[in-house]
Order: C-alpha cells, then sequence, then structure tokens
C-alpha cells in the first residue's frame, strides 16, 4: 500500500487503529511493516503500539484527548484531578489525564500529553459517563466517583483539612444521595466515612460555613 492511499483511508478518523483498520485482511504483515518504516520516515506517529496519528498537515480531525484516553487503554475512564477539573470541582488545570482501568497500571507520553492509568479492582469499575465530541466519545468518572477514586486510589485519610487543600468548589453540583450509595459500594468503613464527610463538607460550603 502507497502512503496517498493509505492516506486516504485513514485521513476522516481522528486516530488510527491498525487493528480495526486491516480487520479481515488476508495478510496484514506487509502493511504493518510499511507502517513501521511511516513511523521510521516521521509519516506517522506512534501514539502506543498499534495506536497511530497522521502528521498535522494530513489531519482532518483533531483529536479530542480524552477520547484519546479512552483508546490507548481499554476499559477505563478519566477519574480523580483530571475528572474533578472536567466537572468544574477543583479550579487548577491539570496536564495529566489520569484514568483508572482494570487493567495493568501504565503511563503513555505521548505528542498529544501525558497519559497515566492506575489499576483498580473490577468490583470499583463503575460510576462513570459516555461524553461524546466530534463523533469521539471519552469516558468520565461522576464527580461523586471521581472524589471517591481519588480518596481510595492515593489511600488518603479524609479530613476537613484535606479537603480544605483541594480548594473544592461547586460542590452544589454534587448528587449527595449517589455519593453516599457510592461510599458503601466500595464496601470499606473509611470509604463510607468519607463519603459522609464529603457531604457535611459540601452542606457547609453551601451555607457559606466551614465544617468544624
Amino acid at each position: 500500500m502507497k502512503y496517498g492511499e493509505f492516506i486516504k483511508l485513514v485521513r476522516d478518523l481522528p486516530l488510527i487503529e491498525v487493528g480495526l483498520i486491516l480487520a479481515g485482511v488476508p495478510n496484514p504483515d506487509p502493511v504493518k511493516v510499511q507502517i513501521s518504516r511511516w513511523v521510521k520516515a516521521h509519516k506517522l506517529i506512534q501514539l502506543r503500539r498499534g495506536v497511530y496519528l497522521l502528521p498535522k498537515a494530513f489531519r482532518k480531525i483533531d483529536v479530542y484527548e480524552p477520547y484519546l484516553a479512552a483508546v490507548l487503554k481499554k476499559p477505563s475512564y478519566i477519574s480523580i484531578e483530571k475528572a474533578l477539573e472536567y466537572h468544574d470541582i477543583i479550579p487548577e488545570a491539570v496536564k495529566i489525564f489520569t484514568s483508572v482501568t482494570t487493567k495493568r497500571g501504565r503511563r503513555f507520553t505521548t505528542k498529544l500529553g501525558v497519559f497515566n492509568y492506575q489499576h483498580i479492582k473490577n468490583s470499583l469499575f463503575w460510576g462513570y459517563e459516555a461524553v461524546t465530541i466530534n463523533k469521539q466519545t471519552a469516558f468520565f468518572a461522576t464527580p461523586e466517583k471521581a472524589l471517591l477514586d481519588l480518596l481510595y486510589l492515593k489511600r488518603i485519610k479524609t479530613t476537613t483539612a484535606y479537603l480544605d487543600e483541594l480548594r473544592l468548589q461547586n460542590l452544589e453540583r454534587l448528587n449527595l444521595r449517589r455519593l453516599l450509595e457510592y461510599g458503601r459500594r466500595f464496601k470499606k468503613p473509611g470509604m463510607r466515612r468519607a463519603a459522609r464527610l464529603i457531604k457535611k463538607y459540601a452542606e457547609y460550603q453551601k451555607k457559606g460555613r466551614r465544617v468544624a
């Protein structure tokens, strides 16, 4: 396959997933060899094994970075600080896309950013929603799950002082009933206590008061 033919085949795609493109091809090996050569010649950008990007001059579609996060490691959803930024629960801009996955944790440093993956057990892989931008679907933790994932995965003891450090804002957006339900689903006393404290913290913030 010539490079021009390949571009016509993939230029309408935000990302190039070789496994999908070569599905049904009787002998994909020659194409794989050619792809390897194009990477070495800087005609393709490798994001990870099997996932590539056309050089900017040939791209028709801009990549939605959260979509890339979903593609680099499956299954996964964006959580912790990046999800809290997305929901405007923390004021800081977070550069690293941190996701949780039932697979082994890993980090990818790419031309489009740094994508970090933390392992979570199957029984805790829930509490996320699909978001589609320009036909590119990403997955974000709900704000309630993002907060609890943060405390659980970083093994942080939840205190009022720590919640102050996070500079939490817009907590009226939290579904407090869901927060308590999620805390119970972790099946750990510490997470139930954390959910109750966050609920109390949110209620006090709404009244313009501080938790003692």
